[in-house]
């Protein structure tokens, strides 16, 4: 009986799992490592606030959100899209749903279901674990290496490689961007991680900082360049953060980077045009104060009512007596963003294995043998289901191209890729 080529994954999230489980049902023989003490850790974080598995939207305007790595992803997302997902999803017994922005969940609205099922499955398929185990590069005979969690090293042998490490966001939670010098040192190119989905630090005064960092702004839409984001934020001690300012991290980061500084615009009410607001500022205030006015014609909250006073300072005049002046500031209230948050309270990196470093099947120029697949790479994307489908596609596409490259080189050992 001939013995199947055994398949190092290295990372055990997303991207390293669903490598494995390509891999294990061709026939493969695979191990995951993992330096944690147990799988999937920033999945199961990621989940804690309703796991978003994809999105519904069209295919191509899925693509699109991947900007500028969109061509190179686009193979691997057409050949594992969004249905794919929802029926990978679903064969793990997790039904889904779409919800009402377009982003589709698992019926549970958890992660640790789903990772369960997940993990049960690649056990029924003899996927076997290593845990404690962290990557520290290739010896001297190109043998991947590990440093256990009781200090000794151990080098494994195998026929082909997948690394899945992920980013540099939520290091606590295995993702700490280590990879990266052992990579450097092989003279493999990598883009430096950044973060991405993520704060910004903004020129708020004390008075803002100390009384509202923490505070939410609902219902709220956040403007910069061309591009509005409907949703969410919240005013932090240095800035502020959430899903309205996160979908324009990668625009907002970029302005940073280049002009040392960008400006969003706020708009406080985006379900009334200028003229309703303005007709609302014009209903008379009597003896009620500016912010009980705000708040009552408005329903502007407290947090909202304070980004308004801070942007009335900036202009000349009484525009607090005029209606459609104000209104306009409420429609546009103007903030100033001077650097992202740090990397570890990101939701995602941006950064990584550059394209040009792997081929077609996702495998390193210079380390034949050897695959990349998942946040590793140097692609970004938005919340809402996008970063999820491109780890799975990355990782099938991985696998796929560990098979394709065995079946070149012992063509009846290597199976034909699972569907």
């Amino acid at each position: 009986m001939t013995t199947p080529p055994f398949i190092a994954v290295i990372g055990g999230g997303p991207a390293g799992l669903m490598a494995a489980e390509i891999l294990s049902r061709s026939g493969m023989a695979v191990s995951v490592y993992d330096r944690m003490p147990s799988l999937a850790r920033k999945f199961l974080m990621a989940g804690r606030g309703g796991l978003n598995i994809t999105h519904s939207e069209p295919l191509e305007r899925f693509l699109a959100r991947y900007r500028p790595a969109e061509p190179r992803l686009l193979g691997a997302v057409r050949a594992f899209p969004p249905a794919q997902t929802v029926s990978w999803c679903e064969g793990l017994g997790e039904p889904t749903f779409v919800g009402s922005s377009g982003r589709v969940f698992p019926s549970s609205l958890k992660a640790s279901p789903l990772l369960r099922a997940w993990l049960r499955r690649l056990e029924s398929q003899g996927v076997t674990v290593a845990l404690g185990h962290r990557w520290t590069g290739w010896d001297d005979r190109g043998r991947p290496t590990f440093v256990r969690a009781d200090g000794s090293v151990i080098a494994a042998e195998p026929a082909a490689t997948i690394l899945a490490l992920g980013g540099a966001s939520w290091p606590r939670l295995g993702g700490d961007g280590s990879w990266t010098d052992p990579l450097a040192e092989s003279g493999i190119p990598v883009a430096p991680l950044a973060p991405s989905n993520c704060g910004f630090v903004a020129a708020l005064s004390d008075t803002i900082r100390q009384r509202h960092g923490g505070q939410p702004l609902k219902r709220i839409a956040v403007s910069f360049e061309g591009e509005t984001v409907r949703g969410e934020a919240v005013l932090t001690t240095t800035g502020i953060e959430g899903g309205a300012v996160y979908a324009l991290s990668a625009a907002l980061r970029e302005a940073i980077a280049a002009g040392g500084e960008a400006l969003i615009h706020i708009d406080l009410r985006p379900d009334l045009r200028l003229d309703a607001v303005a007709s609302k500022l014009s209903e008379p205030r009597g003896k009620r104060s500016f912010s009980t006015h705000l708040r009552r014609v408005l329903r502007l909250s407290p947090p909202a009512i304070a980004l308004v006073r801070e942007g009335l300072r900036s202009l000349a005049g009484d525009i607090a007596s005029d209606p459609r002046r104000l209104a306009a500031l409420i429609k546009a209230v103007p903030l100033r963003l001077t650097a992202p948050a740090p990397i570890d309270r990101a939701i995602s990196s941006s950064g990584g294995v550059r394209f040009d470093a792997i081929d077609e099947r996702f495998m390193l120029r210079a380390r034949p043998g050897t695959f990349v697949a998942g946040e590793m790479l140097d692609w970004e994307a938005p919340t809402g289901g996008y970063l999820l489908q491109g780890c799975l596609a990355t990782g099938a596409a991985a696998a796929r191209g560990v098979l394709s490259w065995l079946a070149e080189r012992q063509p009846s050992a290597a199976a034909a890729p699972a569907p």
